[in-house]
């Protein structure tokens, strides 16, 4: 008989684990904090956001948002931009961009290694497991954006291969509720 907790405990272990050498890695290519970094990748990818979409996804409240887009300014990171009414879009600058590919270049050489200790049809396996691990914990429309923060989209998708989380929000829309199918 398997041991579910056993799993569930190892798993969270490496999931702290993965996540403390990628948050290290993440904020030091950027040269801001985890919530910054995920904030520049989310505007590699959606340039334009309002200080509170952008805090939605990233998870911070719209006054936390504020503050992080301030300091990000600073940095000379993202510029906002006022657009229609009181709508401000917020853009990554050139040197945001380049933090943002720094930040995902680090993060990739990182899980790259980590994942290199499996052998290729184990590699397969977890690839196969995370997609399914990652479609369950979508459970409403917005949850793509927060859970895929630090993606890069573009190893995600690599070869024609399809996002599980985009797939489950795609499937959540178009049935206009969530089916664990």
């Amino acid at each position: 008989m398997h041991d579910e907790l056993r799993t569930a405990n190892l798993l969270g272990a490496a999931s702290l684990a993965l996540s403390d050498l990628l948050l290290a890695g993440a904020t030091a290519a950027a040269g801001t904090s985890a919530s910054g970094a995920a904030a520049l990748v989310v505007l590699a990818a959606d340039p334009g956001l309002s200080v509170t979409e952008l805090g939605r996804r990233v998870g911070l409240s719209q006054p936390a948002a504020a503050r992080m887009v301030e300091s990000l300014e600073k940095q000379r990171l993202v510029r906002r931009e006022r657009t229609w009414g009181r709508w401000v879009a917020v853009r990554p600058t050139d040197l945001g961009a380049q933090a943002a590919h720094s930040l995902l270049a680090s993060r990739g050489s990182a899980l790259r290694t980590a994942v290199g200790r499996l052998d290729e049809h184990e590699q397969e396996q977890l690839d196969t497991l995370l997609a399914k691990l990652l479609t369950g914990l979508y459970t409403a429309p917005g949850d793509a954006e927060r859970l895929c923060r630090l993606c890069d989209r573009d190893a995600c998708q690599a070869r024609g291969a399809v996002c599980p989380v985009g797939q489950a929000d795609r499937d959540c829309r178009a049935h206009g509720d969530r089916s664990d199918g």
